[in-house]
């Protein structure tokens, strides 16, 4: 496809070169990950944004699709209002960002992506965060799986201290009153400060203190993250053995390679254990600025594009 007299990125993670701002022509290949850094280009964007499709979910052998979203849509549309809430007023952490409704924080790309894009207006820090309507729970000798494509943009890890993106599902009984922690806490990824490390942890119990999951650190596994690029995260919440609840098991996955489990038997109590594995929770995507675990941002933090989280498609699956 030629493209003549626009400025446009191949990819979010490149800068603008200075010789694509010159009337010349292009030839692009367009995928659902070559995505243009919307707003970053005016003019371009309802051109490309209606050629380009969200990548659908994949289907995986002896699962079904419970329910998915590729975000679709025309660059600078708010996510599906059927399927997500916007969320603000969340304060908890020491998290220094408001989460705002705004377009300029949470958007869908134009190319089948939705980005979370902290920023920074005279000293005060904003951010996005939605949470699925729906919530999810594991059938009794069933298999849920729930599963993201994700990246992280190129800031270097100087400018992303106190980036805080994070991709985790919630006990839907926090909705109605139940407090944290034993409402039941997944996390399927987070990463702080730009490092190259991946966190799957699961939070629980009575007390913000102790406990099951050793709170507020909670029960974490970790691997090595090779880039900021494109990675699928996965979590299977495994019910098969559900004769005995000591049995059952929670994997995380980073590209299709477990590395992290948690049973039944690890936790050592059927009642908490059923508030995370047994219990309906709801999906959230964010990206928080600052708080308890990865400090305050620095005079070197960076807001904008270039600290941004990308989501290409959430997927929730089902034996």
């Amino acid at each position: 496809m030629s493209l003549q007299g626009f400025a446009f990125l191949l990819s979010p993670s490149l800068p603008v070169p200075s010789e694509l701002l010159t009337n010349k022509t292009y030839i692009f290949s367009l995928r659902p990950t070559d995505i243009i850094r919307t707003n970053a280009v005016l003019g371009l964007v309802p051109f490309v944004s209606a050629l380009v499709s969200g990548l659908a979910p994949p289907n995986y052998p002896g699962f079904r699709t419970l329910w998915s979203d590729s975000f679709d849509g025309s660059a600078g549309q708010l996510p599906n209002a059927g399927q997500w809430s916007l969320v603000t007023n969340i304060h908890v952490n020491n998290e220094m960002q408001e989460y705002t409704t705004s377009n300029q924080n949470v958007q869908i790309s134009g190319g089948g992506t939705i980005q979370f894009v902290p920023r920074k207006t005279n000293g005060k820090w904003t951010s996005g965060r939605i949470e699925s309507k729906q919530a999810f729970t594991t059938e009794a000798g069933k298999v849920t799986m729930v599963e993201s494509v994700i990246r992280f943009s190129d800031n270097s890890r100087d400018r992303k201290q106190g980036i805080w993106p994070a991709f985790w599902m919630l006990g839907e009984a926090v909705r109605h009153g139940t407090p944290w922690p034993l409402c039941g806490e997944i996390d399927i990824m987070e990463t702080v400060n730009g490092l190259p490390t991946g966190y799957g942890t699961v939070h629980c119990g009575y007390s913000d203190k102790g406990g099951p999951c050793n709170e507020p650190q909670g029960r974490a596994g970790t691997t090595g993250l090779p880039d900021s690029g494109w990675h699928r995260w996965t979590i299977k919440i495994d019910r098969t053995r559900s004769y005995n609840w000591r049995d059952e098991v929670i994997f995380w996955y980073l590209d299709g390679q477990q590395y992290y489990a948690l049973s039944g038997g690890d936790l050592g109590d059927e009642h908490i254990w059923t508030t995370i594995a047994r219990s309906p929770m709801f999906i959230i995507l964010n990206l928080a600025v600052g708080g308890n675990w990865p400090g305050a941002p620095n005079g070197a933090t960076a807001d904008s594009w270039g600290s941004m989280m990308e989501v290409e498609y959430v997927a929730v699956y089902s034996t």
